[in-house]
């Protein structure tokens, strides 16, 4: 397992269009159809990560509080199912259905999505405003699978609370660890 942080780049980059297939419905979805005029949340992620499974209880839980509010939430794996064939769309349907995902599920077999937004590693969270400016590029909380903090979403949570209030998203942020997208040969 190959720790790797979140890439650092500018915030306020546009979200990169996309339409992929949801691996929970079977229709392909569109960043267009998905957003939210308040904020739009995209995770890469993944079924096998040790660091995904550490978190998606409270991402969901996170998401769950926040979509009432108007936040979107939209979970892409994009890892190599030659060699990691756990991440495969199937599977990912199952561990969707399993985590009891509220949000959509898609499957970026390309890796062009990922490229797009210069994901590196899984869990990768971006938060996105209205204008689908990128506002957050960073950890979910201090949490991760051998340190014995709680995971509660805090930062995330921070984030989104200042964007829902209309108040300014701090500009501290921490990457995110976790493994690193299974990138194609």
């Amino acid at each position: 397992m190959a720790q790797t942080p979140t890439t650092l780049i500018p915030l306020g980059f546009a979200a990169p269009a996309f339409s992929l297939p949801d691996t929970i419905s079977g229709t392909v979805k569109s960043l267009d159809e998905l957003k939210s005029d308040k904020a739009t949340v995209i995770m890469f992620i993944c079924n096998h990560c040790p660091f995904v499974v550490h978190v998606k209880d409270e991402l969901v839980k996170l998401a769950n509080d926040y979509i009432p509010k108007g936040v979107s939430f939209i979970a892409i794996s994009s890892n190599d199912v030659i060699k990691y064939p756990q991440d495969g769309p199937d599977k990912m349907k199952e561990f969707a259905a399993a985590a009891k995902f509220p949000f959509p599920y898609l499957y970026d077999e390309t890796q062009d999505v990922a490229r797009a937004y210069s994901a590196a590693c899984t869990p990768d969270f971006s938060i996105f405003d209205g204008a689908l400016k990128c506002v957050y590029r960073g950890q979910l909380d201090d949490s991760r699978p051998s340190n014995g903090k709680p995971v509660t979403g805090k930062d995330i949570r921070e984030a989104l609370d200042n964007l829902l209030a209309g108040k300014p998203v701090s500009s501290d942020q921490k990457v995110s660890i976790g493994c690193n997208i299974k990138w194609k040969q």
